[in-house]
């Protein structure tokens, strides 16, 4: 989770980067772009780690799913990863509605990591003696 964290901020960081820069009209260097391609992609395969490794321990520990509320949180999660990274690959100046919706959608998703945080920190819990 922590790592999935950090490719977070530095998305944030490489993301305001890219936005400060084009609002000066300034190009935002080569490195940019494919640095934030980069963690974006890297964090959708955290993401989608953590959901298998999230998965295959509860049914392994339980038999089944649903037993907090760390589920929908983190579901919440890999959907918002996903839109993010779909949005995120369609902005181009023929499709407006793109940049908007990645921005909206990873403001969302800071609020939707905080949850699934505090959700899984429950979940620790239960485990420690």
């Amino acid at each position: 989770m922590g790592l999935s964290l950090s490719a977070y901020f530095c998305l944030v960081l490489s993301g305001g980067w890219l936005l400060w820069r084009r609002v000066g009209h300034q190009a935002p260097g080569r490195w940019a772009r494919p640095l934030h391609l980069t963690l974006g992609f890297t964090l959708v395969g955290l993401v989608v780690l953590l959901l298998s490794i999230g998965i295959v321990g509860t049914l392994g520990e339980f038999g089944s799913l649903g037993h907090s509320l760390h589920l929908p949180a983190g579901l919440t999660v890999v959907a918002l990863v996903g839109l993010s990274a779909w949005s995120g690959t369609r902005i181009h100046p023929t499709r407006p509605w793109a940049r908007p919706l990645h921005w909206g959608t990873n403001g969302t998703l800071a609020i939707a990591f905080t949850l699934v945080t505090w959700t899984g920190w429950q979940v620790v819990q239960k485990y420690l003696p």
